[in-house]
């Protein structure tokens, strides 16, 4: 491989909205992510649901749900 042209990889800290902190290696410093495999519904089981500006409600007023 080249010299200088690869990025420094290190021990970084992802942390989750929910709380969960995960150490892991990575090219980036310190990440901040909305949501982890802890709280994610599709690993959890449980539905979450994501409301952004009343998307729900504006769906089901076309559909008449």
């Amino acid at each position: 491989m080249k010299e200088g042209i690869h990025p420094n990889y290190q021990q970084t800290t992802i942390r989750c909205a929910c709380g969960n902190v995960i150490e892991t290696g990575s090219t980036r410093k310190d990440i901040t992510v909305e949501i982890c495999s802890k709280c994610h519904p599709f690993y959890t089981g449980k539905q979450k649901l994501v409301d952004t500006s009343g998307r729900v409600e504006k769906f089901n007023k076309k559909f008449g749900l």
